[in-house]
């Protein structure tokens, strides 16, 4: 059963179950989308902020709702395979094949645009990100507005990514009518983004398809060279390339080494900070949580499983805006897999700020 919430905000909240979806709930949700207004809903990886991809208006609104910079892109989502053919001028036999291995799932990748797709959208660019979420609500949401929706992170733009319906509400309420609630997304991060214009792909943002998972289909792959330092410079072909995401409140420091080194540097600073009257927030791992002296420490997963890490990031950085700390100091996580995409999300929530432990 939904639970219909009329929060007194402006911003209705719908609670749905992905394995019994209330179709009355996306039938309202789907005729907001056509009539050009904005929709929060639930894919894998975060919540979106979804719009008709195919109307320059729309776009737009979402740009003014979170504040973000109208040259940063945003990814259409699509229903099924062949409504990519309708919004590019090209489909390369790369796209076809990573298609056929990932998707519906959490890769997005960018091809060059046709005339349907406004500039608007693309950041005004002649390319388009594209992807085919997993989640069952988006799915259904996708289908019922028309098959194109276009639906960066559903927050404020340079606030950690959403996870919760609540994320949403607390960033955007008032700002627009309607929330699917799907509950805790499962991945927790935004999806790879691979570029396909480039004779050899090349990996514009990591997420849970990792650059090997890619090689195995395609062949050579690479990573994008300013993954790991940004560059106010460049103009961004992929969301999340320039400017600062992921940020909470407080300022935020990686600190990177051995564990044993981070743990004696972390308490090290910890205790400065403290004597110094400051409120300080330690991101460690259920492994290393009880090294910790002083502070105010939360778990963020197990370094032995790290998709938990990647699951629960942003939802650590939320709570410690909920605490009030000061100052964060994070572990860092080189995992085998998903460590390029978990570091690369934090380098940009700390503004790239990192503490060597020696």
């Amino acid at each position: 059963m939904d639970v219909h919430k009329d929060t007194g905000s402006g911003t209705k909240i719908i609670r749905l179950d992905a394995a019994d979806i209330d179709q009355s709930a996306i039938q309202l949700a789907g005729q907001l989308i056509r009539s050009g207004e904005l929709v929060a809903f639930p894919t894998e990886t975060v919540y979106g902020l979804g719009a008709d991809a195919l109307r320059a208006e729309a776009s737009r609104k979402i740009y003014a709702a979170k504040g973000r910079p109208s040259d940063n892109p945003l990814i259409v989502h699509i229903y099924c395979m062949e409504d990519v053919y309708k919004i590019t001028a090209y489909v390369p036999e790369s796209a076809r094949k990573l298609a056929g291995a990932f998707w519906p799932g959490p890769l997005t990748m960018v091809l060059a645009k046709n005339e349907r797709v406004p500039y608007e959208t693309t950041g005004g660019l002649d390319t388009v990100a594209v992807r085919m979420p997993a989640s069952p609500i988006a799915l259904a949401l996708i289908r019922e507005s028309g098959g194109y929706i276009a639906a960066p992170s559903a927050n404020v733009s340079g606030r950690p990514s959403p996870t919760l319906a609540g994320h949403v509400y607390e960033d955007l309420k008032g700002k627009i009518p309607l929330i699917l609630d799907g509950g805790e997304v499962g991945v927790g991060i935004e999806s790879t983004i691979v570029d396909l214009t480039e004779d050899i792909p090349m990996v514009l943002r990591p997420g849970a398809i990792t650059r090997s998972m890619l090689s195995e289909v395609l062949g050579e792959v690479r990573l994008d060279p300013g993954i790991r330092e940004g560059s106010a410079q460049c103009r961004p072909k992929a969301p999340g390339m320039k400017y600062k995401h992921y940020a909470p409140k407080a300022e935020l420091f990686i600190v990177e080494g051995t564990s044993e080194q981070i743990i004696k540097k972390i308490n090290e600073l910890t205790r400065e900070k403290i004597l110094s009257g400051k409120k300080v927030g330690i991101i460690a791992t259920l492994e290393s949580a009880g090294y910790y002296e002083q502070g105010e420490v939360l778990s963020v997963g197990e370094r032995s499983r790290e998709e938990t890490i990647a699951h629960n990031l942003y939802k650590i950085l939320r709570e410690f805006d909920q605490s009030d700390v000061d100052i964060i100091y994070s572990e860092s996580f080189l995992t085998p897999q998903m460590g390029t995409a978990i570091m690369n999300r934090l380098f940009k929530a700390a503004g790239y700020q990192m503490i060597k432990a020696i």
